[in-house]
């Protein structure tokens, strides 16, 4: 068959795939550390230099920027020089980032401590990448389960990252520091491990050593352009499901979750409960991505996109039916629409790799979460827009127009039909 014929199906390449997953899972896991407890400590920063709430909104959103801007450079780096070059660089700029935001801290400057959020946003986009490098020396029935491990490396992240806000706050009072610089001082430290980490162990390069075992690599060889990628989307419906899939299954996740603390607080529900629905999501984003793996490796990447489509349905109406006070419903809301964004996110990034020949991966990638950064900025900024003008439950109703629309592009006959890269 076909899959037996595969350069990648050796049992050489599968240890140096073992390996390559277990490197991108360890960076994984230091730069969620980083990302996930500098933003909290930046909002707190922004508004304790500004006197102002809208203040601390925008360090958040620099950092969703500097993802966005950084995607599409760091997919052109992994064409050129491999996956080892680009996620390096996207996690040094973000220790950059860390380090600016701590200067500008100590000297006052709301304006630096901006432009360190935007650095720092830069490592989640090696973060972003890193699912998909775990992608490049995998066979087709074990891509999906490579791509998810590396995803619940995130959840350490997610999780230990905010939880030091305490202990890196008395790290950097020791160091005659602010307080709040502490987080900061712990993303220096974790972004250039996973750099060493990266440049140590991710050997060979996983991009690098896909393309020299399909003869697609070495003197001679022209490297594809960042818009030849983009190109060859035209012709690739279902790649363009993948990222649909991304896309829209973030944009729905983020406006209801950034909402949900906001409505909860119209009726004084303690911090303590807001906190315990915000961390059952979480759960549901990433304590379950190894077995959403199985599932797209073992029943197919449309079905699972399809299932994650009901999943985030049905966590809305759970979520836009519940009282404010009502923790209970609004956690199982909560969770579903963490399971549901895992599931869209690993079945699409999983679609996107079956569907674009290797040597364009990096290119549509990047475009890929180029489109996931970007969407999730508009959703946030939308969802505060619903709520004000309406309410938490009409909001839910505006984020299931989107997911609606994907699982009526999803039965569409050009989305059903195979191409000839899934063996690649």
């Amino acid at each position: 068959m076909e899959i037996q014929s595969d350069p990648l199906d050796t049992a050489a390449v599968h240890a140096i795939q073992k390996r390559s997953v277990a490197t991108l899972t360890a960076s994984q896991v230091l730069g969620g550390v980083a990302v996930a407890g500098s933003l909290p400590a930046g909002a707190l920063i922004a508004a304790s230099l500004s006197g102002s709430a809208a203040a601390a909104g925008l360090a958040q959103t620099f950092g969703v920027v500097g993802a966005a801007l950084l995607a599409l450079p760091l997919a052109r780096l992994a064409l050129t020089r491999g996956r080892r070059a680009a996620l390096s660089l996207g996690y040094f700029l973000g220790g950059v980032g860390a380090l600016v935001v701590v200067v500008s801290t100590v000297e006052r400057s709301l304006f630096g401590v901006y432009a360190g959020c935007l650095l720092v946003g830069v490592a989640s986009a090696s973060g972003l990448q890193a699912r998909y490098a775990a992608t490049d020396l995998a066979t087709p029935r074990h891509r999906a389960r490579s791509l998810s491990l590396v995803v619940w490396g995130a959840t350490i992240g997610a999780v230990a990252g905010p939880n030091l806000l305490n202990v890196s706050g008395l790290w950097a009072l020791s160091w005659g520091l602010p307080q709040l610089t502490g987080p900061y001082l712990v993303a220096v430290v974790v972004t250039f491990g996973a750099v060493v980490v990266l440049l140590l162990f991710l050997r060979p390069d996983p991009y690098r050593e896909s393309l020299k075992l399909r003869g697609a690599d070495g003197p001679g060889v022209v490297h594809p352009r960042l818009r030849d990628g983009i190109e060859h989307l035209k012709t690739r419906p279902r790649a363009i499901l993948g990222i649909a899939a991304i896309a829209i299954g973030h944009v729905a996740m983020v406006m209801v979750m950034v909402m949900t603390p906001v409505h909860m607080a119209h009726v004084d529900v303690r911090l303590q409960l807001i906190g315990l629905v915000i961390s059952v999501h979480v759960a549901g984003m990433y304590a379950f991505s190894p077995l959403v793996g199985m599932a797209v490796d073992r029943f197919g990447r449309i079905q699972v996109i399809v299932a994650g489509i009901v999943i985030l349905l049905v966590s809305m109406v759970f979520s836009g039916l519940s009282a404010a006070d009502d923790v209970w419903t609004l956690g199982v809301g909560l969770f579903l629409l963490g399971l549901g964004w895992s599931c869209t996110l690993i079945a699409g990034s999983t679609l996107v790799t079956d569907e674009v020949e290797p040597r364009e991966r990096p290119a549509v990638q990047g475009l890929s979460d180029l489109t996931m950064n970007v969407a999730g900025a508009l959703g946030g900024v939308v969802a505060g827009l619903v709520v004000w003008v309406s309410s938490y439950a009409v909001l839910n109703l505006v984020a299931a127009i989107p997911v609606v629309a994907l699982a009526i592009f999803a039965a569409l006959p050009a989305c059903r039909k195979h191409s000839n890269t899934r063996s690649m």
